[in-house]
């Protein structure tokens, strides 16, 4: 359905000409013979399109009775779309690079662009950017370009799940080139599925003339069955992330237990805090801001209940620290951390004690 554009709406207006105004068929000028007129969203704007349109002034030319558009106008905004390409790349590359939801994709082009889509339409835009992304990637000058120095392949294979209820995308690329090569969405992953999408990998890189001298996935039955039954004797190896992702569950299992032991044993914090707070409120004067204003400012008079506010911080922020990943667990990082803190506070009250001697 046509996009319904409120009257107030402040557009820039943007005039295309044609370029080339020459009748192919005669070589006459040919001068402007009517306009037309429409709307798009832009990332910068609405923007109001004004395209001159030229034909044939001769009524015996043949090129009399074709009109002819600016060359230029499809780089913008192809015809019928009610956004320009700045918008719809902007739109593909949220959902499939950054794996955006549409409601989400709708709502952040209304809040910063001020873009009012409907999530039907969104999705009509997303099956369009799959359709043009895929004759991209599957343009054979381009592919054979593309590899035009590679001596073998590496191909991979794999399931994203996508948004919820719907099928599971089947991804083939290619890794020494990094290239999508295709994708399909598969009801049911069976080995004959699987195995045709295998196949067909092979018929591309048959057409390339390269040989494949690998498969990659993360050794699903499916994957393995295929492979095997249609590249026989070619190595078929585990991907390196589902590898270490595998081989990492029981460490994050094991680490995250440790934290909860951790923060078991390290209790006691709001206590703490509470305790400063309750002494610098017993010795706010009357007159002076509420207590809570009071406790929420650094006491001048009080250098260690501050130094004990700023432990108690610390410890929070470490217990509350979940970063890290497999290769750097969070837990460990954390008992690290724990270590330090419990060292100096040892060094701070020796310190303390020394100078309670040396007073005396």
């Amino acid at each position: 359905m046509p996009h319904l554009w409120p009257k107030d709406t402040d557009c820039a207006l943007w005039e295309l000409d044609v370029l080339d105004r020459d009748c192919p068929a005669c070589g006459r000028m040919m001068p402007i013979c009517d306009h037309r007129y429409r709307h798009f969203y832009t990332l910068e704007g609405p923007v109001e399109l004004v395209c001159k349109l030229n034909h044939c002034p001769d009524p015996r030319c043949p090129g009399h009775a074709r009109t002819k558009s600016p060359e230029i106008e499809p780089t913008i905004a192809l015809p019928g779309w009610g956004i320009a390409r700045d918008v719809f790349s902007w739109i593909g590359h949220r959902r499939f690079s950054r794996h955006w939801s549409i409601p989400q994709i709708r709502g952040e082009l209304h809040d910063t662009f001020t873009i009012d889509l409907t999530e039907p339409g969104i999705a009509n835009d997303i099956r369009r950017y799959q359709a043009m992304l895929a004759a991209r990637q599957q343009d054979p000058e381009a592919l054979r370009r593309h590899y035009q120095g590679t001596a073998a392949l590496i191909l991979s294979i794999d399931g994203l799940q996508p948004e919820e209820g719907h099928e599971t995308l089947y991804v083939v690329r290619e890794l020494t080139g990094k290239r999508v090569w295709f994708a399909e969405a598969l009801l049911s992953a069976t080995a004959t599925e699987v195995q045709r999408l295998i196949t067909r990998a092979k018929q591309w890189a048959g057409a390339l003339g390269k040989p494949v001298a690998l498969w990659v996935s993360d050794k699903q039955d499916a994957f393995v069955t295929g492979v095997a039954a249609v590249s026989p004797g070619v190595p078929h190896r585990s991907c390196a992330n589902h590898f270490l992702r595998d081989l990492a569950r029981p460490v994050l299992e094991a680490d995250s237990h440790a934290k909860v032991q951790m923060r078991q044993k390290v209790r006691g914090l709001r206590g703490i805090e509470r305790s400063v707070l309750k002494r610098r409120q017993a010795s706010v004067p009357e007159g002076s801001p509420s207590a809570e204003e009071e406790v929420a400012v650094t006491a001048p008079d009080d250098p260690s209940g501050d130094v004990v506010l700023e432990y108690c911080a610390a410890v929070r922020g470490l217990l509350n620290n979940d970063q890290g990943g497999p290769l750097h667990p969070p837990g460990l990082e954390m008992s690290d951390a724990l270590t330090e803190v419990r060292q100096s506070l040892g060094r701070n009250l020796a310190a303390e004690r020394g100078a309670s001697r040396r007073r005396n």
